[in-house]
């Protein structure tokens, strides 16, 4: 008996196929496809190249549940040429009794907020599906909707994608919107599939054309502290270093810190 597809094996399916279709002919010295739709990949190269049947890999891109072992998808991820991160991605997706893990807390524990609120630059608390749940006079002042803004929809990725205000402050939004959703899915991963991540997923899917066309390219990408710019709109240009902790005692949540950068430093390539 064929057992029903879980959300998770539909997203590894839908990144594998992502992935194959993406991922160039040359590189594995291929010679190019007879057609211009075939410049990926298809099924029965990826399985070949991977040393396992071709009805093996298609039931991955189905999302089946079937056992994969660690062998095989290492032999897949080869073949695609998978990151770090994204073959880190795919083992989560396929591991066993992932299905119910907790979203995390939708609050911060005081004593977190505290320490928040003593950092003297801009910093706020974000949970598992990014919902912001903390922030401290440094990050209103930054972006000063955080305090008036209804609590369902303080979200950063929302913020990112449906906040004209905000867009107005990132100079470099594409690419900053970019890196912020490949992170995303690549923190979310088995979670993508709770209840609170369904809902931001859903409503971006529906208010944004830049969100839905993001996020079937289906990046993923593992956080890096790197230089940000911020245009304030009474104070102008400020550039930050983006730093993000996790707490040893609250792994489930983040906090985000933007360290100013001196105006000697920020004319420096980072």
């Amino acid at each position: 008996m064929i057992r029903p597809r879980t959300p998770r094996r539909v997203q590894l399916g839908e990144f594998l196929a992502a992935r194959r279709r993406a991922q160039p002919r040359a590189a594995l010295g291929l010679p190019p496809g007879k057609r211009r739709s075939e410049a990926g990949l298809s099924r029965e190269e990826v399985a070949t190249l991977a040393g396992i049947s071709v009805s093996w890999y298609t039931w991955l891109e189905q999302g089946r549940e079937i056992n994969a072992s660690q062998q095989v998808l290492t032999a897949v991820a080869r073949v695609l040429q998978l990151t770090d991160a994204e073959t880190e991605y795919v083992f989560a997706l396929t591991q066993p009794g992932r299905e119910t893990v907790s979203p995390g807390p939708e609050r911060a524990p005081e004593h977190l907020l505290r320490l928040v609120e003593a950092l003297p630059f801009p910093a706020f608390i974000v949970a598992t599906d990014w919902a912001i749940v903390g922030w401290n006079r440094g990050y209103e002042w930054l972006y000063g909707p955080i305090a008036t803004i209804p609590q369902e929809e303080r979200n950063l990725l929302r913020l990112v994608y449906t906040d004209p205000r905000l867009r107005e402050m990132l100079p470099d939004w594409e690419r900053d919107s970019r890196s912020f959703l490949a992170e995303f899915r690549a923190e979310s991963g088995v979670r993508l599939s709770s209840e609170r991540h369904r809902a931001v997923i859903g409503d971006l899917l529906e208010r944004s054309p830049e969100f839905r066309a993001q996020w079937a390219e289906h990046a993923v990408g593992r956080f890096a502290s790197r230089r940000r710019v911020f245009v304030h709109p009474e104070a102008g240009r400020r550039v930050y270093e983006h730093h993000r902790l996790v707490p040893s005692d609250a792994s489930d949540l983040h906090v985000v810190m933007y360290v100013p950068v001196s105006e000697a430093d920020a004319s420096v390539e980072p």
